[in-house]
């Protein structure tokens, strides 16, 4: 019946790791650190860049929106903006979906 059960072996001791337990730690905490410096720092310093923009919004200025829309803005409040986007056209939009600030007079090139 011995032929159904394998015969244990006794296995040698393992070799002393020269690191000591930091062996297996040093590929995770290196990929989290190459993960800092290319993904999770720039997106930081873009989120800066776009809030320092947003601020420094004022009225009259040419800028274009998210979706694509390109307008004059006429009133600001804390959280919107009333874009003109033709002439007696207004819509209303939240202040953090304008993507950039346009050059003056690009309007009127379009």
């Amino acid at each position: 019946m011995s032929f159904f059960i394998s015969d244990a072996m006794a296995q040698a001791a393992p070799a002393a790791d020269p690191i000591g337990g930091l062996g297996g730690l040093v590929l995770p905490i290196g990929l989290i650190v190459i993960l800092y410096f290319f993904m999770i720092r720039p997106q930081i310093k873009r989120q800066k860049e776009q809030k320092k923009m947003v601020d420094a919004l004022s009225k009259g200025d040419e800028v274009q929106t998210e979706g694509g829309m390109m307008g004059k803005i006429t009133n600001m409040g804390d959280n919107f903006i009333l874009l003109e986007v033709a002439e007696g056209v207004e819509v209303k939009v939240r202040r953090q979906a304008v993507a950039t600030v346009m050059p003056k007079g690009t309007l009127k090139e379009l």
